[in-house]
């Protein structure tokens, strides 16, 4: 059996650290006192920075398979691996001011672990049966994560992304059984000969569902509709997580997975339209919402548009990866960022409520604007390296109107972003006093911080992580 393409299961230590490590803690959790299920989370984040630093290891070798091929160990799935693992910690963060010693405190944790591994699954899947596989995982649990809180939006927002959740999934997995069945295989490397053969009406239904099922993941159109329910219906670290992580493996399986698919489907117009329904539908929703949570969902489901646009490229620019990889690290920290300056004022629900922000809490104010802006893709954030990196890899790949339209977009996204801005920066009026004694909750109001710097850096070291980015 040829080395390369044996079992080898060491190459997946950061998968598996992520599986024992939810494991421990769920069944830690029913051994500790609830007073004590800190330690807990200290287990969780002992598991993510082992998990991380066994992917950084990893990330600089040569590309490699496990598992007869079944699973890439290359630089997207490091790259995964390492934005996976480091996004769950910071918000871990934020878990510590919301539900310490709480009753589900140890489930959370098990949950956020569980969830992230079926993240980093779907990006490093090769194969049919394993992009299921880390579908699953990455979303039944997800579902337990949603319906923690006990309140009637909660529980509605469980119940869509349920519905969604097996609705999508079984187009997912009916895509899954079609290719399969018309291909004879389910490894990617067999794919794209045999579906050149097959009969191209079922490899374009099959396409269909299961590029459909990956953006319920990902929450972008058509699948996005519990997406800003569940941002505005979950606790801050569940909305924050939900909204950040899972994006991240679903993405990158959705670039592995139109790879292989032939030319005599049109993919990439499908992707494309994917793209622009998202990042338009997305854009034009959040304009009208007023709780800043449910705002920052819409405009995630139009960062999901902004992020297939290289994705749409995919096979046609060297740029398409890479620019989806620094747009990614981009996203995930300035993403969190928002979040967490929700998170730390969870009693504000409404925008007129940051009044005065900057007045009061000027480092969460500045974190709220540098996040803000990052979102929409000003200089010198991450996401502005991002945006900048897909447009190109559009324009390269011979899809500028794709490049035009998320420009566009960019530019209608600065106005529901303002409507956060402005009140923040204003000087609070009467009805803003009773807030002003508020005080923000620690932890969160520190993640904030940390990660709109961290979107800075990047930005600001856009060099390097390109570099990083472009080890093929």
């Amino acid at each position: 059996m040829d080395a390369e393409m044996g079992m080898r299961p060491l190459l997946l230590l950061p998968e598996m650290l992520l599986l024992v490590g939810g494991l421990g803690a769920l069944i830690g959790g029913s051994f500790v006192p609830r007073q004590r299920q800190w330690l807990i989370r200290v287990l969780t984040a002992v598991v993510l920075v082992a998990a991380m630093a066994a992917a950084a290891v990893q990330l600089g070798g040569p590309v490699q398979r496990a598992f007869e091929g079944t699973y890439a160990v290359d630089t997207a799935t490091g790259v995964a691996r390492i934005l996976a693992a480091f996004g769950t910690l910071l918000v871990l963060t934020l878990a510590a001011d919301e539900i310490a010693a709480s009753a589900r405190e140890s489930e959370t944790y098990a949950l956020l672990l569980f969830v992230t591994t079926g993240t980093v699954v779907l990006a490093g899947a090769d194969d049919l049966l394993v992009l299921a596989v880390g579908f699953l995982l990455a979303t039944i649990p997800l579902y337990g994560l949603i319906g923690l809180v006990n309140t009637a939006s909660g529980a509605e927002a469980a119940m869509k992304t349920y519905l969604m959740g097996a609705l999508f999934g079984i187009l997912l997995l009916l895509g899954v059984t079609i290719l399969s069945g018309v291909a004879g295989t389910t490894r990617y490397e067999d794919l794209t000969d045999r579906l050149t053969q097959a009969p191209a009406v079922a490899v374009a239904a099959a396409t269909v569902g299961v590029v459909a099922g990956l953006m319920f993941k990902a929450g972008g159109v058509p699948a996005h509709f519990w997406v800003p329910d569940a941002a505005q219906g979950a606790g801050g670290t569940v909305a924050t997580f939900l909204t950040t992580v899972p994006k991240i493996g679903a993405l990158i399986a959705v670039y592995r997975f139109v790879l292989v698919l032939p030319r005599t489907t049109s993919w990439a117009l499908l992707v494309a339209i994917f793209a622009v329904a998202s990042m338009t539908l997305g854009n034009l929703a959040a304009y009208w919402q007023n709780d800043p949570r449910r705002l920052l969902g819409w405009s995630t489901v139009s960062q999901v548009g902004f992020l297939l646009v290289p994705v749409a490229v995919a096979g046609r620019s060297d740029l398409a990866l890479p620019s989806l990889l620094v747009y990614l690290a981009g996203y995930t920290v300035t993403n969190i960022a928002a979040f967490a300056v929700t998170a730390a004022l969870p009693e504000h629900r409404e925008l007129t409520a940051y009044g005065g922000l900057a007045r009061r809490r000027p480092w969460l104010a500045a974190a709220l604007l540098v996040a803000l802006l990052g979102l929409v893709g000003t200089p010198p954030t991450a996401v502005f390296v991002g945006k900048l990196t897909t447009a190109t890899a559009a324009w390269d790949g011979d899809y500028a109107w794709l490049a035009v339209v998320a420009f566009v977009n960019t530019v209608l996204s600065l106005f529901y972003y303002l409507r956060w801005i402005v009140p923040a920066y204003r000087t609070a009026d009467a009805d803003m006093v009773a807030t002003e004694q508020v005080s923000p909750r620690r932890w969160s109001a520190r993640t904030a911080v940390i990660a709109a710097a961290l979107s800075l850096a990047a930005g600001l070291a856009a060099g390097p992580l390109w570099q990083l980015a472009s080890q093929q």
